[in-house]
Formats: structure tokens, C-alpha cells, sequence
């Protein structure tokens, strides 16, 4: 892999985590609606996107799927879309924006440790400046959401939390799989790749409809429906078509361990965009801890740059 390829890389990257940022302020903007609700709606309407775009090409992607393919392609709809975004709305539903950012923000973390063992990669001694940058961002958000969450109950901080940790745990299998199948795959871009998991999620989250209706209601008003489809189809076209796509894109230009470090855009961009919704500005700690995240992401980029002399020390994709 070129050190060439690092800056177009880190571009996509932010623009990917800036689309999903999006995702966490939905669970508040649509409040009327469960978790379940949720996913199958954004799902829903990202299974259409995707078939529409993959249809006109599917002579050519089908002979290319095997049995392994398929069932690569159903756990990691599963854990990436799913699983993972029924935990997550429940987070933010839960425990608010800034404690489900704050969990999600160890991705970075859990996802490079992974990444360090493969073949080539960056030894982990080198990354340890950017990590320890990461944990200290992750700290600072911590501080601001606790001191925050006095007046919510806890039991209902702890079903938040556990929740949080759940969208963690299957968002880090979710980028490790992904990332390590778009390496192997031969004849399908990470575009085609991205809509077949679209497609595979649309058929889920079909399954999803029966039990969100039957467990979350339907007591709704046809203006809050009307908001819903809209909020739904916006998501499932920006974060989940063109985002998945960007990440794609990034995957193939990027070692596993950098892979990890950009998914930290999607927390700053969460928490901006929670600024934003909340109307007001980030406090004394919010600001530092942004300071921070960019700063392990520049840690991290120094680390994978060549040395002189030396071979450059890049995990292949």
C-alpha cells in the first residue's frame, strides 16, 4: 500500500463520519418512535436505495457471490446495521448523546488493538501516543456527560450504558469483518459491496416490522408518521448508502489499524451535531476533548508515515 493513497484516504474517511454523526441526533429528533421503529424504517428505505442501484448491474455481481459470500454479507448486516443501531437508538433514547458517543468513541481503541495483529501492520508501541490521545478525548466526554446525568434515573443511565456496549461490541466485529472482506474480494468494488449489504439489511430489517409494531405501537399521529418517512429515507440515502460507501472507499486505502482511528470523525461530528440540536455551545471539557480526538488522529497519521530508511510498516488491503 502507497503512502500516497493516506491523504485521499483520511478524506473519505471524515466525510464518511461526518454522514454517520447524523445517525446518533435521530433517535432525539424522532422521538415519538421505539428503537425497532427506527431501524426498520432507516433499513427499509436503504434496502430500495441499494436495489435500485445494484439492479442494473446484478448479471454481472451475481456469478461473483458464492455461498461464503452470502453468508459474509448476513452477519455483517447483522452487526453493522441491525443489531448495532437497535442498540445504539436505544442508547440515545436511554442515556443521551453524549454517554452513547462517549461509548462508541472507544472504537478506535477496541478496533486498532485488532488491527495491530495483522500482517505488517503498525507495531502497537507506535500507536500508543494516539491511543492514549483517544482515551484522554473519551475521558473528557466522560466527565461532561456524568456530571450531566444527575436528574435521570439509574437504572435507566445503566440500561443506556449496557446498550452502548452492546452497539460497541457489534460495530467493532462489524469494521473488523468488513474491513478484512473488502481485502479479498475479487471483481466487486467496495460500492458493490456496500449495496449488496444493503440489500441483505433491507430483507432484515423486513423481519423487524412485525415485532416493532407489535411491541412500540402505532398510537402516532399522521404528521409524526409523515416526519418519520422523511427522516428515514434521509439517513438510509446520506449515511447509509453515500456513507457506507465512503467507508468502503477508505477501507481499501487504509491499513486495519488507521481504519480504527477514523472512526473517532463519527464522535466528533455526533457531538457537533448534538450542539447543534441542543442550541448551544460545547462546554470547557466538550471543547478539549474535540482538541484531543484531533489530535490522535494526526498521532496516528504520523505513526503510519514512513521513517527514512525504513520500509513503510502498512498493513496491505
Amino acid at each position: 500500500m502507497s503512502s500516497k493513497n493516506i491523504p485521499l484516504g483520511l478524506a473519505f474517511g471524515m466525510a464518511a463520519g461526518a454522514l454517520w454523526g447524523l445517525v446518533f441526533v435521530v433517535p432525539d429528533v424522532a422521538n415519538h418512535f421505539g428503537p425497532l421503529q427506527l431501524s426498520a424504517g432507516r433499513y427499509l428505505a436503504y434496502g430500495v436505495f441499494a436495489l435500485a442501484l445494484l439492479a442494473p448491474h446484478w448479471r454481472r455481481i451475481a456469478p461473483l457471490l458464492g455461498r461464503r459470500e452470502w453468508i459474509a454479507l448476513a452477519w455483517l448486516s447483522l452487526l453493522g446495521n441491525i443489531l448495532y443501531y437497535v442498540l445504539l437508538a436505544s442508547a440515545v433514547q436511554m442515556g443521551g448523546v453524549a454517554m452513547t458517543s462517549l461509548v462508541i468513541g472507544f472504537l478506535p481503541v477496541t478496533v486498532t488493538i485488532i488491527g495491530s495483529r495483522s500482517k505488517g501492520a503498525v507495531p502497537l508501541p507506535r500507536l500508543m501516543p494516539s491511543l492514549a490521545l483517544s482515551v484522554a478525548g473519551i475521558a473528557c466526554i466522560a466527565w461532561e456527560a456524568l456530571g450531566r446525568a444527575s436528574s435521570a434515573s439509574f437504572l435507566t443511565q445503566i440500561g443506556g450504558f449496557a446498550c452502548a456496549v452492546g452497539a460497541l461490541v457489534s460495530w467493532t466485529g462489524f469494521a473488523v469483518g468488513n474491513s478484512r472482506w473488502l481485502a479479498r474480494l475479487d471483481g466487486l468494488s467496495g460500492h458493490d459491496w456496500s449495496l449488496l449489504i444493503g440489500v441483505m439489511t433491507g430483507a432484515q430489517a423486513l423481519l423487524l416490522v412485525p415485532p416493532a409494531l407489535l411491541w412500540e405501537g402505532m398510537g402516532q399521529t399522521a404528521r409524526d408518521w409523515l416526519m418519520f418517512a422523511g427522516v428515514c429515507t434521509g439517513i438510509a440515502l446520506l449515511s447509509s448508502i453515500i456513507g457506507n460507501g465512503l467507508w468502503n472507499r477508505m477501507s481499501r486505502l487504509l491499513p486495519l489499524t488507521m481504519v480504527g482511528q477514523m472512526i473517532l470523525f463519527e464522535t466528533l461530528f455526533a457531538l457537533l451535531y448534538g450542539f447543534l440540536w441542543e442550541k448551544r455551545w460545547p462546554t470547557m471539557f466538550e471543547g478539549l476533548a474535540i482538541v484531543l480526538v484531533c489530535a490522535s488522529v494526526l498521532s496516528c497519521l504520523a505513526a503510519h508515515r514512513p521513517r527514512e530508511g525504513h520500509a513503510p510498516l502498512l498493513a496491505e488491503h
